[in-house]
């Protein structure tokens, strides 16, 4: 992912060509980071969103074994993460399967699914139309 890929000012970020919307909490993440960068690197050419001290020198991005480390030994593994941040969006916009289908780009089955979880953590089931039921 590069710089160019964050548009911070208008909350949006583009990750495999498709262009999503920053929820408050990925906002406030990238802006930490840039600032960080920003502060640690100040001089760095480098394009890539994610660097190190020694990418910061060169052109390529960090690697995949400074992800793995950066995270190793921690109980909240980055899949934990993801599915926390995906099921804490839904409980905090409704439970509407559709945004969660926006914002992380996920497939409508797996967006009614966190949804449906969302809706029996927060007490409630969703309103069925006539002859439907749930």
């Amino acid at each position: 992912m590069q710089l160019d890929d964050v548009d911070v000012g208008n909350r949006r970020i583009t990750i495999g060509g498709h262009v999503r919307p920053l929820d408050d909490l990925t906002h406030r993440t990238v802006q930490d980071w840039l600032d960080h960068r920003r502060n640690r690197w100040p001089n760095t050419a480098n394009p890539h969103l994610l660097i190190t001290q020694k990418t910061a020198v060169e052109l390529g991005p960090a690697g995949k074994l400074w992800t793995t480390r950066a995270t190793r030994n921690l109980t909240a593994t980055l899949e934990r993460l993801r599915i926390d941040r995906q099921l804490e969006e839904a409980l905090t916009h409704g439970a509407d399967p559709l945004h969660l289908a926006l914002v992380f780009g996920i497939d409508e089955k797996t967006a009614i699914r966190y949804a449906d979880s969302a809706r029996k953590l927060l007490g409630s089931e969703p309103e069925m139309g006539p002859g439907r039921s749930p």
